[in-house]
C-alpha cells in the first residue's frame, strides 16, 4: 500500500501517514480513483490539535480490521481543515445542514464527484464500521436514492453560500449588534452563552470600539468583567501565559487544553485595548504574558506555528494539571500550602483523578513570593512531557499575530515585539507570496501548495499595513496593495461582497462564502478591515467604498446576531469613527507625540511617524515640522485639523 501522506506538509496528515487506512490527500486523482472503482469517497476532516480527532484515529483508523473495511468499500481522503479551509467550509455546511450541528473530526461520505450524501462527526469504532458498511450497501443497491440525497445537500450548501441582501452598516446596525450581545451576556461568569464557553475575542474588540463611540459604561463593564474572569480561571495558563481554546464549563474553570495562535493573537489585542481604554493591572499583566507566550512558545524562527496540542502522550491536560502532592513535592510543605490555597488546588480537584487546573482568583499580596513560586512550578512543569506542536505556519493567523504584536509594541514601547512582528511579516512576504499570489501554509521555511483564501489576503494585508505604520517603510504599503488588488480582482463578487476562494481556485461543489465570524474573522471581515486601514493610510476612496460594500452584505446578520459578526462590527465602528489618520512629522519614532497617538487612538485609527515627505508614506507627504519641532497632524475622513506640537493638544484632538 502506497504511503500517500508521507510527503505532506501538514502535521495533521503526518499524524496519519502510518495508519493502515490507505489515505489519499485531497486531489483530483483521489476522486478519479473512486470513479474507477465505483465506490463512494470517505472525507475525514480534522486538525493536529484536535482531541477527538486523535480519539477516533486511535479507536478506528489505527486498526487493521477497520482499515480493511474502509479501504475495500471507499476511497478515503484525509483533509487538514486549517490547510484547506475551503474544503472544510463546504463540507461543514453540509454536515450542519444534515445534522443540525458540526465539529471535528468531521466524517463525510460523498459521491466520486464530491457531492456529500451522509455527514457526521465523531463515531465510535463499532458504529463507524456499521456506518461504512451501510453506506457501501446504499451505494451499491440504492444508487438513485443516494444521488437524490446528495442533490438536496448540495442545493442546501449553495443556498447558504448565496449572496445575502445588502444593507449599509450604519450606526443603528452597530447599536443593535451591541444590544444583541448584552442580551446573551452571562452576568455571573462573564462571556456570552453557556458551556462550552469560548473566548469571545472579536465581540470584545467590537464592544471596546463601541464604548469609545457611545461611552456606554455598561458595555465597558461587560468587557472588563469577562476579561477578568477569563484571566482568573483555568482556561488561562497561570504559569506560562496564553489561553486555551475554550472552557468545557460555563465558569472558565476547566479548559480544552489546546492553545491556538489565532485565539491568543486576538486576545492580545483585546487586553491591550482594554488597558488603553480603561486601565487596570490585570489587563496589562495578561497582555504582557500573552506576548511572551507568543514569542517564547509559538515562534519557530520563521513565523508563528499554529497550535500546541490538547494531549500529551495521548492524555488531555497531562502537562498542565496538578495534585496537592505534586505541588508540595516542588515547593515544600509551607510554600506548597500557600500555593495550593492561592491556585485552588484541592484534594477533590477540578479535573480528573483528583487533579486540578491552576486558577488565580485574586492577585497575592506578596507579589515577590508569588513570582518565585510561579517560576519554580513552571520549571517543574517544563520537565514533564510536553504537548505536541502543530508546526505549520498559517498566513492568516500569522497576520493576526503580527497586527497584535505591532499594537502591543507600539502602545507599550516594546521594540522587541515590533521587531519580531516585522521579521515575521518579512517571512510571509518572502516565502508565502509566490508569483504575486499568497499561499496559505508553510512549514520549516518551505511553503506549501494550498492557495491562500480570502481570510489570508485580508489578515496579511492588514498586518502589512500595521508594519508600515510601525516602521514608516513604504514597501509594506506596496505589498498590502498587491494583496488587496488580488482580492478585489479574484475574490470580489460583482454584485457585492466577496467569495472565500479565488475565481481561478479549485472548483468545489459550491464556491464558499461565509459572512459570519467564527473562531477567526471571516474572510469578508478580514478583507474589510484591511481595505479600511489601507484607505486611511493612502486616501484611497475606492478601497473604502469596497469595504463599505462588503460590510453591507453582513449588516442584516449583525443587527440581530452580533455574536457572530464581532470583527465585522469592529470594522464598522472604525468607519463611523473616521477612521482617524494621525501623522507625526519627526525623526524620532519614540517621540512622546507618537506614543500618545497610539495610546489615545480612536477606533481603527492609523498612526504613522517619520520625517516629512518620506518616500512611499502618503500620510507624511508635505507634513512639515513647525518651528523645527515634532508635529502631529490629525485627520478624519480626509479632512485635517490644524497641526499641533504640544502633547495635551494632540490628546484633546483625539477626543
Amino acid at each position: 500500500m502506497a504511503n500517500r501522506l508521507a510527503g505532506a506538509t501538514s502535521p495533521y496528515l503526518q499524524q496519519h501517514k502510518d495508519n493502515p487506512v490507505d489515505w489519499w490527500q485531497w486531489s483530483p486523482e483521489a476522486f478519479e480513483e473512486a470513479r474507477r472503482r465505483d465506490v463512494p469517497v470517505l472525507i475525514s476532516v480534522g486538525y493536529a490539535a484536535c482531541h477527538w480527532c486523535h480519539v477516533m484515529a486511535h479507536e478506528s483508523f489505527e486498526h487493521e480490521d477497520v482499515a480493511a473495511l474502509v479501504n475495500e468499500l471507499t476511497v478515503p481522503i484525509k483533509v487538514d481543515r486549517e490547510e484547506r479551509p475551503d474544503v472544510d467550509a463546504v463540507y461543514m455546511t453540509a454536515t450542519q445542514a444534515m445534522t443540525g450541528q458540526g465539529g471535528w473530526p468531521m466524517t463525510v461520505f460523498a459521491t466520486p464527484d464530491g457531492e456529500p450524501f451522509y455527514c457526521g462527526t465523531y463515531f465510535p469504532r463499532d458504529a463507524f464500521q456499521r456506518l461504512v458498511t451501510a453506506v457501501s450497501d446504499a451505494w451499491k443497491n440504492q444508487r438513485e436514492a443516494v444521488h437524490q440525497q446528495s442533490a438536496k445537500v448540495v442545493d442546501a450548501i449553495r443556498q447558504v453560500a448565496a449572496r445575502p441582501p445588502a444593507n449599509p452598516m450604519h450606526e443603528g446596525v452597530l447599536d443593535a449588534a451591541a444590544q444583541s450581545l448584552v442580551k446573551v451576556y452571562d452576568k455571573e461568569h462573564g462571556g456570552f452563552g453557556g458551556a462550552p464557553k469560548f473566548p469571545p475575542h472579536m465581540n470584545l474588540l467590537f464592544l471596546l470600539r463601541h464604548y469609545q463611540r457611545t461611552h456606554d459604561d455598561g458595555v465597558l463593564d461587560i468587557v472588563r468583567f469577562t476579561c477578568e474572569r477569563m484571566a482568573r480561571g483555568g482556561m488561562y495558563d497561570q504559569l506560562a501565559g496564553g489561553f486555551a481554546r475554550y472552557a468545557v464549563d460555563g465558569t472558565w474553570t476547566v479548559p480544552h487544553f489546546e492553545k491556538m495562535l489565532y485565539d491568543n493573537a486576538l486576545l492580545l489585542r483585546v487586553y491591550v485595548q482594554l488597558d488603553r481604554i480603561a486601565g487596570g493591572g490585570t489587563a496589562r499583566r495578561v497582555a504582557g504574558e500573552i506576548a511572551d507566550f507568543l514569542r517564547q512558545d509559538l515562534h519557530d524562527g520563521h513565523g508563528f506555528i499554529s497550535a500546541l496540542d490538547a494531549d500529551t502522550d495521548g492524555v488531555e491536560g497531562l502537562t498542565y494539571v496538578w495534585t496537592p502532592a505534586q505541588i508540595d513535592d516542588v515547593l515544600g510543605e509551607i510554600d506548597g500550602a500557600w500555593a495550593r490555597y492561592l491556585l485552588e488546588v484541592t484534594a477533590d480537584g477540578t479535573f480528573e483523578d483528583g487533579a486540578s487546573v491552576l486558577q488565580l482568583p485574586e492577585d497575592p499580596l506578596n507579589l515577590e513570593r508569588w513570582l518565585d513560586i510561579k517560576r519554580r512550578l513552571r520549571t517543574a512543569r517544563d520537565a514533564r512531557p510536553q504537548p505536541s506542536r502543530d508546526g505549520k505556519i498559517v498566513a492568516a493567523w500569522n497576520g493576526l499575530a503580527i497586527t497584535a504584536l505591532i499594537e502591543f509594541g507600539q502602545v507599550y514601547g516594546d521594540p522587541q515585539a515590533v521587531q519580531l512582528a516585522v521579521g515575521t511579516a518579512r517571512y510571509l512576504a518572502d516565502t508565502h507570496i509566490v508569483d504575486g499570489r499568497l499561499r496559505r501554509v508553510s512549514r520549516d521555511g518551505v511553503v506549501g501548495a494550498p492557495a491562500g483564501v480570502l481570510e489570508d489576503y485580508g489578515a496579511v494585508a492588514e498586518a502589512f499595513c500595521a508594519v508600515h505604520q510601525a516602521t514608516g517603510d513604504g514597501e509594506w504599503l506596496r505589498l498590502a496593495k498587491l494583496l488587496l488588488d488580488v482580492a478585489l480582482e479574484r475574490f470580489a463578487d460583482p454584485d457585492g461582497g466577496f467569495f472565500d476562494t479565488a475565481d481561478d481556485a479549485e472548483q468545489l461543489v459550491s464556491r464558499p462564502r461565509d459572512v459570519t465570524d467564527n473562531a477567526t474573522p471571516s474572510g469578508l471581515s478580514a478583507i474589510a478591515a484591511a481595505l479600511v486601514t489601507y484607505s486611511a493610510l493612502t486616501a484611497d476612496v475606492t478601497r473604502r467604498e469596497a469595504a463599505e460594500r462588503a460590510l453591507a452584505t453582513v449588516a442584516m446578520v449583525a443587527a440581530t446576531h452580533g455574536r457572530f459578526t464581532g470583527y465585522a462590527c469592529s470594522v464598522g465602528e472604525a468607519l463611523l469613527s473616521g477612521p482617524y489618520e494621525i501623522a507625526v512629522a519627526t525623526s524620532d519614532r519614540t517621540d512622546p507625540l507618537v506614543a500618545a497617538a497610539w495610546w489615545h487612538a480612536p477606533p481603527g485609527a492609523v498612526v504613522v511617524a517619520g520625517p516629512p515627505d518620506t518616500p512611499g508614506v502618503p500620510l507624511l507627504e508635505s507634513r512639515v515640522q513647525r518651528d523645527g519641532r515634532p508635529t502631529a497632524y490629525i485627520c478624519r475622513n480626509f479632512v485635517c485639523d490644524a497641526p499641533v506640537t504640544e502633547l495635551e493638544d494632540l490628546v484633546a484632538g483625539l477626543g
